[in-house]
């Protein structure tokens, strides 16, 4: 042990040391891609678990909140708790029935009147280009798509008949991801019911590793990421539910066409920060575009000044200036998380990005301060001591 560490005093195995770490560091990034595939490999064999974690937390404020508000009245903690999992599952699973109900029977008429009426929506389309433009419109000549309509339909048929094994595969892996969500969905449950002994076991295992002060110092800095994760779920679900009942009202009001699945599908979106009310806006646009042009028209100038509001109005009464992040972080733990994590990747980086934050100013900042801050003490303490004549430091005859 005492030759590595004169070993390490040494000049030339710094410099050996530093290439070293330059050539690993040009190497990882050279191959990040390669290195954020293998992880996202990696990854999808704890896909269900990890879903299954994020459900429990999802809906453990929805437990908590149930259970301070319904069952408080009842003696027994253990039975307020079951009780409180028990309605905030049933709350999950009607949310998802009642939603199917609602928007598989009006998705299924809109592709049927999309179907029959192409011919329609052709003309209406071709007659508002002619409006708008006239050259355009000669350019884009609608109605030749319609005519061809019939040898479309045949050579997609033809193309289903040809990769009939591919389709199979593909409602296979549908199937077993939905079974996998199901799965992942009864899990949640059981972390639910358990969390107390979870809590209970990570408690003791912390504090019989860590010191007192590390040990405090921890459980205050997981204090604050539940607090953000919990205040950006509850408070983004929320947000997404105003939008949806905004946008439902308005196109009740305007007369529009498919107000629930339209409405779903801009709320749904919302969730994603970033690009996910652009993805709404496009979807819900050109589900009006096949019904009116002129209430898709209206309906994309509206949700423009609907996430204008809800950016400056909304979402700062929301969530205040908790979650203030830069908008370069929030961005690259967009891409990062959703490379990684998928879907649950793009919905959580925000949070993450904000703990990430709140680690780096009050945590990591700090720590390399105070280190800086001993280093100079101690040089200037060792400029401070005086040299005797022959160069010897502190001594006296």
């Amino acid at each position: 042990m005492k030759k590595f560490q004169d070993l390490m005093t040494k000049r030339w195995f710094a410099n050996t040391m530093a290439g070293c770490i330059t050539v690993i560091c040009y190497l990882l990034l050279s191959n990040i891609g390669d290195l954020l595939d293998e992880l996202s490999v990696i990854i999808s064999y704890f896909s269900t678990a990890i879903g299954g974690c994020v459900m429990a937390y999802m809906m453990n404020p929805l437990a908590k909140f149930y259970q301070k508000t319904f069952f408080r009245k009842i003696s027994s903690h253990s039975v307020q708790w079951i009780l409180s999992i028990c309605l905030a599952v049933a709350t999950v699973i009607c949310f998802v029935v009642l939603s199917l109900l609602t928007l598989i029977p009006q998705l299924i008429e809109s592709i049927t009147n999309f179907v029959n009426n192409i011919g329609t929506y052709a003309a209406s389309v071709q007659k508002l280009l002619e409006n708008i433009d006239p050259d355009v419109s000669r350019k884009v000549n609608l109605r030749r798509f319609v005519d061809s309509s019939e040898k479309i339909l045949n050579e997609v048929t033809s193309y289903i008949s040809d990769n009939s094994t591919d389709i199979i595969n593909f409602f296979t892996n549908a199937g077993k991801g939905m079974f996998n969500w199901l799965v992942a969905f009864i899990l949640s449950v059981y972390l639910l019911a358990g969390k107390e002994r979870i809590k209970t076991g990570s408690t003791r295992f912390m504090k019989a590793t860590m010191s007192p002060s590390k040990y405090e110092h921890t459980i205050s800095f997981l204090k604050h990421c539940d607090a953000v994760l919990n205040r950006y779920i509850v408070f983004t679900i929320i947000d997404a539910l105003i939008v949806g009942t905004i946008n439902a009202i308005f196109m009740a009001i305007a007369g529009m066409q498919y107000i629930a699945l339209v409405s779903f599908v801009v709320a749904i979106t919302n969730l994603a920060p970033t690009f996910g009310p652009l993805v709404g806006a496009a979807i819900g646009g050109f589900i009006l575009l096949m019904v009116d042009p002129k209430s898709a028209l209206i309906f994309l100038i509206f949700t423009l000044i609907l996430q204008l509001c809800d950016g400056y109005l909304i979402k700062p009464k929301l969530f205040g200036s908790t979650l203030g992040v830069p908008g370069l972080l929030i961005l690259i733990a967009i891409i990062v998380g959703g490379r990684i994590f998928g879907v649950i990747g793009i919905l959580l980086a925000i949070p993450f990005a904000a703990i990430c934050d709140h680690f780096y100013k009050e945590n990591l900042l700090p720590t390399l301060e105070r280190r800086r801050a001993e280093k100079n003490r101690l040089a200037e303490e060792k400029r401070a001591v005086p040299e005797d004549d022959d160069g010897n430091v502190g001594q006296t005859d």
